[in-house]
């Protein structure tokens, strides 16, 4: 499949269709839900100190389908035609949605929280289908930008989905103009599904087990087994536990602490889902098209930095007369807490966008809608448990939103510290990701060449002490590198490497026992399917110059024959961590220009010393 832009695949049958139709489903949910939160806190239907139990129940009914139901959704996602579920699924969308508008125009509460509860199904049977269709539709070049489109299409529709609402509860016949709008938004998006492309099953021999308490717990069991994706899993539902027990409170604490008019509550959803979609856009570039889950530590940090500081820029208001949005955006007290929930926001979409991508990239096919029911499921516990410790913590112990809100960020601080300790590779790619993005302005070219999977062999010019960690921000593939151990030993750097798997070597006057046990592990590494990298040279270059090729690499493709690929370093001689007047002497070098740039694979009965010596100086040139 071509690797089309972001942006671009809007546009494109594969991805637009599906878009389109999520995109208007999550608007009805949204519409409803926001229009519900109004008129249970300024509607009078409910007596004010019971707003806030009634606001957390009926998120804590919207999520408790996605528990229920999603191992069902999983098996019949993996097992049938995926575009056919859908237009089904757009169908009682639209049997949903009059339901609801008579539900408003009645004025029954238990009526909106039905309705709210069957939302909640229809979307926990849709969320396995357009999670497994991207991977099947999509190459893995395109899968953070098309989970990036989805999150953003997400938010966007919350943002339309409350503003509508609220304008339509303000109105003076809220019941019709409710059935009226859900009715058009569900048809709208019955007959986009009608242009989504056939998806074929993955597993059509599956035989449905019936008994859903047995079935999620098969599921949770096989997806436990692959500790990455679980954790990955963990992080998403961390991040939608997080929305559960702060953004529910926007209304209280728009009234009760920031003084704020309805309008105000609408601002402020309005900027959070903005950010979140910024954030979710924003992973593309910054991952340089690939899925790079050296972003999640970056935004995990950063939602807790601006949670803890909106704490206190809170704390820090004086009770003043109910403002509307325009004096709410011109006092400074207030704009600064309006600042921090973009940024929770935008760091958020940093954050989740990643773990999507990864969690279908790294999930069996037969089994992706399953392992996506999962994630809804895990999705669900936590928002129900969000709910609950809402209720308890601000309906029972009457703790104040604000102190509510900095409990939950600085476990955020805590959850993500664990998944980091658990799975090491995430906090690698973050270094990595960090250094590529502040030291140094990396450009690639010819990186395609690089075979997408099967065993390879990268040789590379070596320059400064973090050319590997500047080659594994740009390849796509995870790279095992072959380094010479006093490298492999540097603190800090030691710890990218471990995780990496790299393969530290020592010369062989030095310990031939040990230098016959790195070929063994190379050769092991090969026939399992790595990508491995080699710096021939042997040792930093002292000059700029490229030394002679020792001839290492051959032995390497004449015990496992596999195709060599070579790589310059560009730009480097110079910088920081290289050798020109002494290493860490250089600070002006600080934002250097490098290239990376791949030739063709070399065939491994060419693959010698001296040819590759020449492919590598060729693509290097003259810029050292």
């Amino acid at each position: 499949m071509n690797e089309t832009p972001q942006f671009a695949l809007l546009g494109d049958r594969r991805f637009g269709p599906l878009f389109v139709t999520q995109f208007f489903g999550a608007l009805n949910d949204n519409v409803f839900r926001a229009a519900l939160s109004l008129i249970f806190v300024y509607g009078g239907l409910i007596a004010n100190e019971q707003t806030s139990v009634f606001v957390n129940a009926a998120a804590g009914l919207f999520v408790l389908p996605f528990f229920l139901f999603s191992a069902l959704a999983g098996q019949l996602a993996d097992k049938l035609e995926k575009s056919r579920l859908v237009r089904y699924l757009k169908i009682v969308e639209i049997a949903v949605a009059v339901f609801g508008g008579i539900a408003v125009l009645s004025g029954s509460v238990a009526g909106m929280l039905l309705v709210l509860f069957l939302l909640g199904v229809q979307s926990a049977f849709f969320g396995p289908l357009k999670f497994s269709i991207l991977p099947q539709q999509l190459s893995v070049a395109e899968l953070t930008g098309g989970n990036a489109q989805i999150e953003m299409g997400t938010f966007v529709a919350i943002l339309i989905g409350t503003l509508v609402g609220g304008i339509v509860v303000a109105s003076t016949n809220p019941g019709i103009g409710v059935m009226a709008l859900v009715l058009c938004v569900a048809a709208a998006g019955y007959i986009a599904s009608r242009f989504v492309p056939e998806c074929p099953p993955t597993d059509p021999g599956l035989r449905l087990n019936w008994n859903l308490v047995a079935e999620t717990a098969s599921q949770v069991r096989r997806v436990v087994r692959h500790e990455t994706v679980f954790l990955s899993i963990l992080g998403i539902s961390w991040f939608w536990l997080i929305g559960a027990a702060f953004v529910v409170q926007i209304p209280n604490l728009a009234r009760n602490y920031l003084y704020g008019e309805a309008s105000v509550v609408t601002l402020i959803l309005a900027v959070y889902t903005v950010a979140v979609a910024a954030g979710s856009l924003s992973c593309e570039r910054l991952s340089g098209n690939k899925i790079e889950i050296g972003l999640v530590p970056f935004g995990a940090f950063g939602m807790s930095v601006a949670g803890i500081h909106m704490y206190f820029a809170i704390n820090a208001l004086a009770p003043s007369a109910p403002m509307g949005w325009a004096e709410f955006l011109a006092a400074e007290e207030t704009f600064i807490v309006l600042i921090d929930m973009a940024l929770i926001g935008l760091f958020g979409g940093m954050f989740t966008v990643p773990l999507y991508a990864l969690v279908q990239d790294r999930s069996p096919e037969k089994l992706r809608a399953r392992v996506i029911a999962v994630n809804n499921i895990a999705n669900a516990l936590f928002m129900v448990v969000g709910s609950i410790a809402a209720i308890v913590f601000l309906g029972v112990a009457s703790m104040p939103i604000p102190a509510f809100m900095l409990m939950v960020v600085l476990m955020n601080i805590a959850v993500a510290a664990f998944i980091f300790h658990r799975v090491p590779e995430f906090s690698m790619r973050f270094i990595i990701w960090i250094l590529s993005h502040t030291m140094y302005r990396v450009t690639h070219r010819d990186l395609d060449r690089i075979p997408d999977e099967g065993a390879a062999v990268l040789v590379c010019n070596h320059i400064t002490y973090v050319d590997a960690l500047l080659l594994a921000g740009a390849v796509r593939r995870p790279i095992r590198f072959i380094m010479f151990k006093p490298i492999f030993d540097i603190p800090v750097l030691n710890f990218v490497f471990r995780t990496g798997r790299a393969i530290p070597i020592v010369g062989r006057r030095q310990d031939e026992q040990a230098y016959d046990a790195a070929f063994q592990e190379i050769h092991e590494g090969l026939q399992a399917g790595d990508l491995l990298c080699i710096f021939p040279e042997g040792a930093l270059t002292r000059d700029g110059d490229i030394a002679e090729f020792r001839p290492g690499i051959e032995r390497i493709v004449r015990e496992t024959p596999v195709p060599v690929v070579p790589l310059a370093l560009r730009g480097l001689w110079g910088s920081f961590f290289s050798h020109a007047g002494g290493v860490f002497r250089n600070p002006s070098r600080f934002w250097s220009r490098v290239e990376i740039v791949a030739g063709e694979p070399v065939p491994p009965a060419r693959a010698d010393a001296a040819y590759l010596f020449d492919q590598v100086a060729a693509l290097r040139g003259d810029r050292a």
